[in-house]
């Protein structure tokens, strides 16, 4: 079974990826980010990165998937390749940061590769607002996003409402912002409920 939390840079998914790994006893698979060689050329110059980051982080996806398709185990992914391609590609292309020539190039190769995925088992999307992703980046202190652009991240937010708008799998969404899962236990059992209804059919007894 194939579980994916999907949500904005900063929203918290890898946390949530790790406790319910621990709470359910799957299999974790992390975004490729501490060895992305790409990733700090990419956030000080955009225009000029975008395209090799895309690509980068596609084809490390596209591999995910295949890898998982094959696996006996539940595994839980932290983004998806489906983000990558409705959400981050586009939002640079529409920003300006990625030509009109590299976005067809990097869209006919994501549709290519979409003929051979299906949609995960459950889609958990973490949804933020500006200021509490913000307040999350600095909190984590990593030196490459401490230039993100504000604008960035909204476009980014944007194209995450539309894409979940129109999601046609399984999906839970979770306010990040007043969902404190990674602190309070009570919230926390709230998303596990939700998703013990939502792949078992099974809701709590009590509150």
């Amino acid at each position: 079974m194939h579980i994916a939390i999907a949500g904005n840079i900063g929203s918290g998914k890898t946390t949530l990826t790790k406790m319910l790994a621990k709470r359910y006893g799957w299999t974790p698979r992390f975004e490729p980010v501490d060895n992305n060689p790409y990733l700090s050329d990419f956030y000080a110059d955009m225009k000029r990165w975008s395209f090799n980051l895309q690509v980068y982080f596609l084809n490390k996806r596209f591999k995910e998937v295949v890898e998982i398709s094959k696996c006996k185990d539940t595994i839980i992914q932290d983004r998806t390749i489906f983000e990558d391609a409705r959400i981050f590609a586009p939002n640079l292309h529409g920003q300006g940061l990625m030509s009109d020539r590299d976005f067809d190039n990097y869209s006919d190769l994501f549709d290519l590769m979409m003929s051979l995925v299906k949609l995960p088992e459950l889609m958990i999307y973490i949804r933020s607002t500006i200021p509490n992703l913000i307040a999350q980046i600095a909190k984590r202190g990593r030196e490459y996003e401490q230039s993100i652009r504000i604008d960035y991240l909204q476009g980014l937010n944007d194209r995450y409402e539309e894409w979940i708008a129109g999601y046609k799998g399984n999906l839970i969404i979770v306010d990040g912002d007043t969902t404190k899962f990674e602190s309070d236990p009570h919230d926390f059992q709230k998303i596990t409920d939700m998703i013990d209804a939502k792949l078992y059919g099974l809701f709590p007894l009590s509150e």
